[in-house]
């Protein structure tokens, strides 16, 4: 299949209406990442609120402006309260993020993940062992963390997961990868710390839904999430850095990156 070239996003107006709207981003996520993913949110100029319990997922995925639900640590509770929010968010026409973490590692997640992908999430993002699993059904037992770059299958699973649950899906590694089935983008910024960092994909996943949040359309809140953090790490990486230092300085990239940085620096193509 050959893709079609799409428009290109307008990365600076997400990041604009970000600031701007100050999306509620409900956070369902693992409990490794938790305090960073809201750091990052608030860095960033959204507003986080993470809440597991199944007796107010449903309310709280119903009153936000944007849902991420992340397979980080599942639980049997955290897995009910993932249900009760996606169909809340579906119901209420609210945007969600699945992020598959580790979605290889047992059967258990796996099958809990194809089952909350059957709720039509809005993106899903990944990095490319997590696709190609969630995509075609392989467990292989590892962890949750991959060096693996997007290969030509991790693409062909993109787009194959992206047609069958009408979505966007996005792709992390050296380069990211956005496709929608038919329109496809390559994102060449970021940092090679970003790698050595924990959770730095999953605050990934809350910038894509505050996008989301802030009313960009999926293809294009994708894409500007990915631009957006991935510049944010070049300069939290900037000069003679560890990963202690660069995760400090990539809360306060994010909080100094404006929508003229965007457009400036974005590395896209297709």
């Amino acid at each position: 299949m050959t893709a079609t070239a799409p428009h290109q996003p307008d990365v600076a107006a997400a990041l604009a209406a970000v600031r701007r709207v100050r999306p509620l981003v409900h956070c369902i996520t693992n409990d490794v990442v938790m305090n960073s993913t809201a750091n990052a949110l608030l860095a960033l100029g959204a507003s986080p609120v993470m809440a597991h319990a199944p007796e107010e997922a449903a309310g709280i995925a119903a009153g936000a402006a944007a849902l991420v639900v992340n397979l980080g640590t599942p639980t049997r509770w955290r897995a009910e309260a993932m249900r009760l929010a996606t169909a809340a968010a579906r119901a209420g026409g609210i945007p969600w993020v699945m992020d598959p973490v580790g979605v290889g590692s047992s059967p258990w997640r796996h099958d809990l993940a194809r089952e909350l992908a059957g709720a039509r999430p809005t993106v899903i993002r990944g990095n490319a062992r997590e696709i190609l699993s969630l995509a075609w059904g392989e467990t292989d037992g590892a962890g949750v963390d991959s060096e693996a770059g997007v290969s030509e299958a991790a693409r062909e699973a993109a787009r194959a997961l992206a047609q069958e649950q009408g979505c966007v899906v996005a792709v992390t590694g050296f380069v990211d990868f956005v496709s929608d089935g038919e329109r496809e983008l390559h994102v060449h910024n970021g940092h090679p710390l970003m790698a050595r960092v924990t959770g730095t994909g999953c605050m990934l996943g809350a910038v894509l839904a505050a996008c989301l949040g802030a009313g960009a359309p999926p293809f294009d809140a994708a894409v500007a999430a990915l631009v957006l953090f991935g510049l944010a790490g070049e300069r939290a990486g900037a000069g003679d850095v560890g990963p202690g230092t660069f995760q400090v300085r990539l809360f306060d990239a994010l909080a100094a990156l404006g929508p003229d940085d965007l457009a400036r620096d974005a590395r896209i193509a297709p």
